[in-house]
């Protein structure tokens, strides 16, 4: 997977809501360096889940993702899985991105909490 350029998206909102028993080989994955991606796949039919903060709790717990794969899941590896790791995932000059400012000390918190909206402020298309 890693040496086509495929990244695994986890939906950990699916997994529980469907209620699978089988969870993702994410230790074969990280062996082998294949990028991961987290998303709340939100549909009416498997994963009603449209929290980002719950689907990287649910990542953390279920999965067992660490902080760092949580946070690189929904922002690096999101925009690689799409094909648009060239102009947003990270912060860089000539990337645009929309930012969510969170009043946290650690970021382990966005993980952490369940039902926890620490968001402080957001820049959306720039403003």
């Amino acid at each position: 997977m890693a040496d086509s350029g495929t990244v695994a998206v986890l939906l950990p909102g699916a997994y529980y809501f469907i209620r699978e028993t089988q969870a993702p080989p994410v230790d074969l994955l990280r062996r082998y360096k294949v990028p991961i991606a987290v998303a709340t796949d939100c549909n009416p039919g498997t994963s009603p889940l449209s929290s980002l903060l719950l689907a990287m709790n649910m990542a953390a717990t279920l999965f067992r993702l660490t902080v760092e794969e949580c946070l690189a899941g929904v922002t690096r590896e999101a925009a690689r899985a799409l094909g648009q790791l060239s102009e947003v995932g990270t912060l860089e000059p000539g990337k645009w991105c929309n930012l969510a400012i969170w009043d946290i000390e650690d970021p382990a918190e966005l993980v952490y909490h369940i039902g926890f909206n620490p968001l402080c402020t957001r820049v959306w298309r720039g403003r």
